[in-house]
């Protein structure tokens, strides 16, 4: 079994004595050395190279903040951070989450024995989660680069044999090689001529008129615009054929015709234009007739600022977001989500009527769901009820409360996490019709837990990389 070595860091004596208790509970896991700040972190990490680190957000000196922003700029391990309940640190962890923190749990409270083994628990699960990402990130990068070797080994032609010996040697060995296939060797000579000669015919661009082809076009004028100022000249040229002098004088009638065909093409040109939306004030109307889903865990407060980011803010279609976080958190994650996104972010409340433009975050604790009200508009709905697949809010929870909503162009996103938490569901949605099902692939999932079990079972429509998945999305529900 692999030990793994961990730097402990807290600016508490006592505190850097019960994490390390909890962490040398499992004998995966060894305490090799601690630090009492930011700026001790980052010398005994450059000099220990630890497996992962446990970092308090709070400390002295140099916060947990600081201290991880420049650990990562010299090598990535995993970090945890240890994070307090006060306003300032919620604030610094899910800043410290986007800064490239694998995770973090809540500091334990030194009174309840209890809070203290649930807290030693979940981060015992959190730190095996990253060495069994990093084991299989590592698994994949070879297989990947064997995958690239295999393909750039090519069995060398008798006469790439015979060109590469040196001096007298060269024809010996190069016969020696071919004899024992004397039979064949016209044949294999024919066919090396014929695959030099094809190499070595030049490729034939493709024209604009062949299919496969992707063109780029000069945009025409819109429909509305192009005929009307096409009317407008037919109007000049009848009324004056040869005249030269720059200002043309029209007989009433056709000025008439002239004056009004402009006033409508000005009309038509304000109606192309769109005016611009300001943030939050798209869902003012309260209807719509499609909504975006979002569930994710580990490394989802990145994710969700990348995606949310892009996203604009006249989406025609409110977003709910289940990210597994405690109480409280989500409210700091939905502020600072709110300083990036185009659209209005928020935490979710109880009986909120949901808005095109706004996301609504689940808080932690409770389990969210889309409800209908009799008069046709659909509002939040938490409750405490037991956990589903070991969380609340659960993912699986929101997407079963749209199913029955089969009116609603319903548009599911599943991004990186641990377990399974939404692929049941999405699973049953993608039966009832829902094919408009995205998922985080491998490659920049931090966790690839919850996207791959989706796919594996064959819901996800659309299996992207982080960056494009807004792109797409935007496009499937404008």
């Amino acid at each position: 079994m692999a030990v793994y070595q961990v730097l402990v860091v807290d600016d508490s004596a006592f505190m850097r004595k019960i994490v390390t208790d909890l962490i040398q509970a499992d004998p995966e896991f060894k305490v090799t050395a601690t630090a009492s700040n930011g700026r001790e972190a980052i010398q005994k990490s450059l000099e220990l190279k630890p497996d992962i680190i446990t970092m308090d957000v709070e400390m002295p000196e140099m916060n947990g903040l600081d201290a991880l922003k420049s650990i990562m700029k010299e090598s990535f391990v995993p970090v945890i951070m240890l994070s307090g309940i006060n306003e300032q640190g919620m604030k610094e962890t899910i800043m410290a989450l986007e800064a490239g923190a694998f995770d973090f749990i809540r500091k334990p409270s030194i009174s309840h024995d209890q809070d203290i083994a649930q807290v030693g628990k979940a981060l015992v699960e959190r730190m095996r989660a990253a060495m069994n990402e990093i084991k299989r990130k590592a698994d994949r990068e070879l297989s990947l680069k064997n995958r690239e070797i295999s393909r750039a080994t090519v069995v060398p032609s008798a006469q790439q044999v015979n060109k590469e010996m040196p001096g007298k040697d060269r024809v010996e060995p190069a016969k020696k090689m071919i004899e024992p296939a004397k039979t064949s060797q016209r044949s294999l000579q024919e066919r090396t001529d014929v695959f030099q000669a094809k190499s070595k015919k030049p490729i034939e661009p493709l024209s604009p008129s062949k299919p496969g082809r992707l063109e780029k076009k000069t945009e025409p004028l819109p429909k509305a615009e192009r005929t009307l100022e096409t009317n407008v000249e037919r109007v000049v040229k009848s009324a004056n054929p040869v005249q030269t002098p720059k200002e043309v004088r029209l007989p009433n009638a056709a000025r008439l015709a002239a004056d009004q065909i402009a006033a409508a093409s000005a009309k038509a040109k304000d109606v192309i234009k769109p005016n611009p939306v300001s943030k939050g004030t798209v869902g003012a109307e309260g209807t719509f007739n499609k909504l975006v889903a979002i569930g994710c865990s580990t490394g989802g407060p990145r994710a969700l600022k990348t995606l949310l980011e892009q996203l604009p803010a006249d989406l025609p279609a409110p977003v709910i977001i289940v990210q597994h976080m405690p109480p409280n958190f989500t409210r700091s994650l939905a502020q600072r989500l709110n300083t990036f996104s185009p659209l209005h972010v928020v935490e979710a409340e109880e009986g909120m009527v949901l808005k095109k433009g706004t996301a609504y975050i689940a808080p932690g604790g409770f389990h969210v769901k889309v409800n209908k009200t009799a008069d046709g508009k659909f509002i939040v709905k938490l409750t405490e009820d037991q956990p589903v697949n070991g969380h609340r809010p659960s993912v699986d929870t929101m997407f079963e409360s749209l199913l029955p909503f089969t009116s609603l162009q319903r548009h599911l996103v599943l991004l990186t996490g641990m377990g399974s938490d939404g692929a049941r569901m999405m699973k049953r949605l993608y039966e009832a019709g829902v094919t408009s099902t995205f998922a985080e692939n491998e490659e920049t999932c931090v966790v690839y837990g919850m996207p791959r079990s989706a796919v594996e079972l064959q819901c996800v429509r659309h299996l992207l990389p982080l960056q494009e998945i807004a792109s797409k999305l935007v496009q499937a529900v404008k």
